[in-house]
């Protein structure tokens, strides 16, 4: 029970403890959107590149964990854009659905794999990080852009591609798959990255819980439901399925899994509100999804730590 408690406790108490600062301490949307800045140009940036610089990436089954992780997304891309036109929705309320059923919040994933499962664990939830972002973005933005000048408007192949290498998280994957190419960060330096990345986790989920709002919960209902149940049941289910099909080992299972299962990312609202999507719906789908999540992510847990000690020889 412990090592659960510890894994768990911290990431939802730092969520409530960010709500709490937003509400009474730190009322200021300045305080926040620099920390945000701060944390998504530099903290994250150097978590995921130090973990990915370590990783062996010869020793990993890196295909098979792509595979599962890839395929989950395809259907679930595909699911979103479905859920949407069956809901009846316009472009822009679509890309929140999008966003709802295929970002991730990273940094519950990184705290939480790292509780649990130490530096092996972080290694893979930056692996699965530098697996899922490239993909992501590249749907994600694709979409808005598709947006922008109606239904017959072709997107711009240049401006998708900047839109995609100017992504502080896209850059840090690709940084950090290439030293570990080359045998990991140099001396000196590697220290200094990673005190930065150490501080990203307790403050990105500080920010998560400040941006978070219960008065957006009732106007979308139905949408939400249907978009959290795509994200948090489904997708991880697909995620498993793949990986069991290409019998990926346990502890690659269980951290690309718990990864599917995270709720979307905070800064999907900030997406929407910038590139024209539906602010209002993707902030009631972050906090529905950020709710549920309480139950959901300790269940996927349970059934893959059920699976990890089956598997044990």
């Amino acid at each position: 029970m412990a090592p659960w408690l510890d894994a768990f406790v911290p990431a939802f108490g730092l969520l409530l403890l960010g709500a709490a600062l937003k509400r009474r301490l730190l009322r200021e949307d300045a305080v926040w959107a620099g920390m945000e800045r701060l944390i998504f140009w530099v903290l994250l940036p150097s978590l995921i590149v130090t973990a990915l610089s370590a990783v062996d990436l010869a020793a990993l089954p890196l295909g098979r964990m792509a595979l599962s992780i890839w395929g989950a997304l395809a259907v679930g891309t595909v699911a979103s854009v479905a859920l949407s036109r069956v809901l009846g929705l316009r472009h822009a309320s679509m890309t929140s659905v999008l966003q709802g059923g295929i970002r991730f919040n990273n940094l519950m994933g990184f705290a939480i794999c790292g509780a649990l499962f130490g530096a092996p664990g972080l290694a893979l939830a930056a692996v699965s990080t530098g697996l899922i972002v490239p993909v992501v973005q590249t749907v994600t933005v694709l979409a808005f852009l598709l947006g922008r000048g109606g239904a017959g408007a072709r997107p711009r192949p240049l401006a998708l591609l900047r839109q995609i290498l100017t992504n502080p998280l896209m850059l840090a994957c690709l940084i950090g798959f290439g030293l570990a190419a080359l045998g990991g960060l140099p001396p000196g330096l590697s220290p200094l990255v990673a005190a930065l990345g150490r501080a990203s986790v307790a403050l990105g989920l500080l920010c998560v819980g400040a941006a978070l709002s219960l008065g957006t919960l009732g106007a979308h209902a139905g949408t939400q439901a249907l978009t959290g149940t795509l994200k948090l049941l489904v997708m991880p289910a697909l995620t498993w399925a793949f990986a069991a099909l290409l019998r990926l080992p346990p502890l690659e299972t269980t951290v690309a899994v718990t990864f599917m299962a995270l709720p979307t990312a905070a800064t999907s609202y900030v997406m929407a509100r910038a590139m024209g999507g539906d602010a209002a719906l993707m902030a009631a789908i972050t906090t529905t999804e950020h709710i549920a999540s309480v139950l959901t992510l300790p269940l996927w847990l349970a059934l893959l730590a059920a699976f990890a000690t089956a598997a044990a020889p």
